[in-house]
């Protein structure tokens, strides 16, 4: 779990200086929810993804454990995620209802991409290395949603 809070962590540092927003709190924070909130509950889903469909048969349950995986990181999920961003960066006054357009707009935009990776990580990587695996993705996507709140928000 402190792996996964460490590459959230690692990956919205990487956000702050693209964006021209470092800011030590904010890497901390989201380093200390990825560790403490992200990677117990992503580990939970992932081991009953895993329990759900164990040895999956086929193209189709594939695709379907991967968007079952695809669709936990949902707007609503990606807004709450913006929510934190903006809290650690002290700036509480910009919560407000466009975070859920931020997350939904991102949601949607990354749907090829995100798709992709999570069949890839819940199909190819075994359960003990998704969690890595999909903070490792996350990192990235770190990137993408910080800049989804610049282009978005």
């Amino acid at each position: 779990m402190l792996r996964a809070g460490l590459i959230y962590g690692g990956g919205d540092l990487v956000a702050t200086l693209l964006t021209g927003q470092f800011n030590p709190l904010r890497s901390a924070g989201i380093g200390l929810v990825g560790t403490l909130v992200y990677a117990p509950e992503i580990r939970w889903y992932f081991g009953w993804l895993e329990r759900r469909f164990p040895q999956p048969q086929g193209f189709g349950q594939r695709l379907q454990r991967a968007a079952l995986a695809w669709l936990w990181f949902n707007p609503l999920w990606i807004a709450r995620h913006a929510l934190l961003i903006r809290l650690f960066s002290g700036r509480p006054e910009t919560i407000d209802a466009s975070l859920l357009t931020v997350g939904l707009t991102s949601f949607a935009l990354n749907l090829p991409v995100a798709l992709t990776a999570n069949y890839l990580i819940q199909n190819r990587l075994p359960l003990r290395w998704r969690l890595t695996g999909s903070a490792s993705f996350s990192a990235l996507m770190a990137v993408y949603y910080a800049l989804s709140e610049v282009w978005f928000g």
